[in-house]
């Protein structure tokens, strides 16, 4: 009887043993890449989400690099020597056409069925930036956009409307700045240094001209005069007193204080100086400051500059089948809601521009929705970085005045024309 029950009790222990270890071998285990700007604090709110309703599934986060150039530096470094350790990542929008042609991320079809998905609700922008040959590369996380903020209360007392393209802006700017009579004040403040917002600043009044750095294939379409058109127009800010002298400075954190601190009638920059002007403790603008689309050119229309994050899956990923269905929930319309109530950051989807619960938390979304809908991607091409190298330091180059308009898009367009053939 002894023996009996003994063998019964070791049956039992063996049995659940090899349940145990069925249990264990069901488990995947998603390791997730996630830059410190890119809220990797609600990211990790979401995994645990996706857990509990997918308990065979376990997602781990790694984190790291200061910048985003340093977060591609450590890609680039892992996916170069194809390594499966990271399932999912986030990157730019202006990298799934590089990744995509090294090979570093997966086709996406599979899991989403084709370009079409995107059609569903996505910004136009993200629409077309996540499309490489006919492929879904990545999906849409995070949004940004560059705005154009103003003193509402400025405006208001001058009797000055939202200007609709540049000469109205700078008509308007120098009507405020003569009358509050204050030498700190500038009209218009955009960054001029060589960096990744000075690609913008290129761009805006190109593309406010109704024309296209590249065509869908990648290939540069630079109109010169126009190019000359918009690098002038700057230029004449600066000479008409409008924009400061030394704007080839101006740096993104510079205009955000500037405009904090009540020192300016215009400013464009990211989406994240929002919350900067509403929430800081020195803000001196807190409750007037507006949104509005960018101005266009004389004849030409409202165009600004997207960013934003998108979700890839590494290639050389062990785990693809369950990689492509959390990347399908990361990027789902109650991902993104709840990443717009939570951060304040940009939905990638239209419609969560005028959701109640949305705009309950961040009320100033509604009127961002005009901006991101007419809003254009840096180009995509698979040597973006040294696209973005020439552009910037050439754009700061004119900005000093050590380069004219002419020499400057001389020199994009044979650089640059070299590397989008």
């Amino acid at each position: 009887m002894k023996k009996r029950q003994a063998l019964k009790l070791a049956t039992l222990a063996l049995a659940g043993t090899l349940l145990a270890g069925a249990s264990w071998a069901q488990q995947t285990t998603l390791r997730v890449f996630v830059g410190p700007n890119q809220r990797p604090d609600l990211q990790a709110k979401l995994f645990e989400q996706y857990s509990k309703a997918n308990p065979g599934v376990k997602v781990e986060i790694e984190t790291g690099g200061a910048t985003s150039e340093l977060q591609r530096q450590y890609l680039s470094t892992v996916l170069n020597a194809k390594d499966s350790a990271i399932d999912l990542f986030l990157i730019d929008i202006v990298n799934p056409a590089q990744y995509a042609g090294k090979g570093w991320i997966e086709p996406l079809d599979k899991y989403v069925g084709g370009p079409a998905f995107l059609r569903n609700d996505y910004l136009p922008v993200y629409q077309q930036a996540n499309v490489v040959d006919g492929k879904v590369v990545a999906l849409p996380s995070q949004g940004d956009s560059m705005f154009m903020y103003y003193r509402k209360d400025l405006l208001a007392k001058h009797g000055v409307a939202e200007p609709k393209t540049w000469d109205e802006l700078a008509t308007a700017a120098k009507k405020i700045m003569a009358a509050e009579n204050n030498p700190n004040l500038q009209g218009l403040s955009f960054q001029g240094a060589p960096i990744e917002g000075a690609v913008c600043t290129f761009l805006l009044p190109y593309w406010g001209q109704g024309k296209q750095f590249n065509d869908a294939n990648g290939r540069l379409t630079l109109d010169k005069t126009a190019a000359v058109n918009g690098l002038k127009m700057w230029l004449k800010m600066m000479d008409e007193g409008v924009s400061k002298k030394n704007i080839a400075e101006v740096t993104t954190p510079v205009t955000v204080n500037e405009f904090k601190a009540g020192n300016v009638v215009f400013a464009i920059n990211w989406g994240f100086a929002f919350d900067r002007f509403k929430d800081d403790a020195d803000s001196k603008v807190k409750g007037n400051v507006g949104v509005m689309p960018l101005p266009a050119m004389a004849g030409g229309r409202s165009a600004t500059c997207m960013g934003g994050w998108q979700w890839s899956m590494n290639a050389f990923s062990k785990n693809k089948d369950a990689a492509g269905n959390l990347i399908k929930f990361l990027s789902s319309k109650d991902a993104s809601a709840f990443i717009a109530r939570e951060g304040s950051i940009l939905p990638v989807f239209q419609s969560l521009y005028r959701d109640p619960e949305v705009n309950k938390a961040v009320p100033w979304f509604q009127s961002a929705l005009p901006v991101v809908l007419g809003a254009q991607s840096r180009p995509m091409v698979e040597d973006y970085g040294q696209v973005s190298d020439i552009i910037r330091t050439t754009t700061s180059a004119v900005l000093a005045r050590t380069k004219t308009p002419e020499a400057g898009v001389d020199e994009i367009a044979a650089r640059v024309g070299r590397l989008m053939r």
